[in-house]
């Protein structure tokens, strides 16, 4: 088989840069290893910077989206029983979007099989060929047979346990993390929002949020330690530690229920330098991860996809390599600043095991700065609605 350009990972990064290319005529192969309906149980985050929610009209996809998600145009931080709300919209004059990205990649599945996008379920042993010359190839086994895909460049949207990172030689690449030493337990329940915009809560008792997904779905999460388990916790013992994080009128209009999912997700920041290696480009989780606390995941690898798109457009187009030559360099400069956001909110709102009363009155007079100071607000509001591509 031969394409112009092979995507690894057919998760909502893949798909959209697959998409993208096939309305400019752009041939592509998505391979993912594991089946359509794995991927659409993965529950992530659903918080769309304005830049992604271009790129998915861009794509042609944001028909169910404009029609179904919530646009929020701030969100509220308490501390204690205080509480105050940064105003986006009068801040900036730009809102993010709630939207689940399980819905995102259901879309972008449903877009790729209407117009005969070429996507590969359930392969194994995907390797990447000579990505340093001008000819690479990658080979993958399915029912146990090997298959050969030629192709110009290979896009590597598998995450952080893909192939795809693995394959640019460890003297080339250089890799930067934090660990933190909590993880969030995240609970999906079918009930109504206690609130309708989020609620980023700073405690005693540790960090909690209260998000969304539709009018009658919400997604909680609290702080907990990374040696539990989500069995440790029933559905009363969350219920009752969320209470006491968020302030006591959140508290009491609270509606809880049974959970239809619970998990416990550790918080990292890594990132990958560089991001491309002669005809390999990474994307997404491929080269870096942020704490959830920022709502950037998604939106950082929805910028990555933004740079490979138009640098591979133009080299289609008019044989110029200036967008793929900086490609790595421009999608750093922005993960940076994502890494330093979500690193910023990430220590603004945790109990960390280590803090002192020093720490903690520092860590006090900063979210205190924050509700007292508009230039303040206005920072973090540029950062959390997305800074421009």
């Amino acid at each position: 088989m031969k394409t112009q350009v092979v995507i690894v990972g057919g998760g909502p990064s893949g798909l959209l840069l697959s998409q993208l290319l096939h309305r400019k005529g752009i041939d592509s192969v998505v391979l993912e290893r594991k089946t359509r309906d794995y991927v659409l149980g993965r529950i992530r985050a659903g918080i769309l910077e304005v830049g992604f929610v271009n790129l998915m009209r861009e794509a042609g996809v944001a028909g169910r989206m404009d029609k179904e998600c919530f646009v929020h145009d701030g969100t509220v931080i308490s501390y204690g029983d205080q509480q105050f709300r940064v105003d986006f919209e009068d801040l900036t004059g730009s809102h993010v979007v709630v939207y689940g990205q399980t819905e995102v990649t259901r879309d972008l599945y449903d877009a790729r099989e209407a117009m005969g996008g070429k996507i590969v379920f359930n392969v194994d042993h995907v390797e990447i060929h000579d990505a340093d010359t001008d000819t690479p190839y990658v080979t993958y086994d399915m029912g146990g047979t090997e298959h050969r895909i030629d192709c110009d460049f290979v896009a590597g949207c598998d995450g952080f346990h893909g192939v795809s990172r693995q394959t640019i030689p460890l003297a080339v690449r250089r890799e930067y993390e934090k660990l933190y030493p909590f993880g969030w337990l995240g609970v999906l329940s079918e009930t109504p929002p206690v609130h309708d915009e989020l609620i980023y809560a700073s405690s005693e008792r540790g960090f909690a949020l209260c998000s969304m997904r539709n009018a009658n779905l919400s997604r909680y999460y609290i702080q907990c330690s990374l040696s539990d388990d989500p069995e440790d916790w029933t559905d009363k013992a969350f219920w009752e530690e969320l209470k006491r994080r968020i302030p006591a009128e959140a508290a009491e209009r609270l509606v809880t229920g049974p959970s239809i999912e619970k998990s416990i997700a550790p918080l990292r920041s890594f990132v990958t330098e560089p991001m491309r290696w002669g005809r390999l480009f990474l994307c997404g989780d491929a080269a870096h991860i942020v704490p959830p606390t920022g709502a950037k995941g998604l939106n950082t690898a929805a910028s990555d996809i933004h740079y490979l798109y138009h640098g591979l457009l133009q080299f289609y187009e008019t044989g110029e390599t200036e967008g793929i030559d900086r490609y790595s360099e421009k999608a750093l400069a922005r993960i940076w600043k994502a890494e330093r956001f979500s690193w910023w909110m990430t220590n603004l709102l945790h109990r960390f095991p280590d803090q002192s009363d020093f720490d903690l009155k520092m860590q006090r007079a900063d979210i205190e700065f924050l509700r007292e100071n508009r230039e303040a607000q206005s920072v973090m509001a540029q950062n959390y609605v997305g800074l421009p591509f």
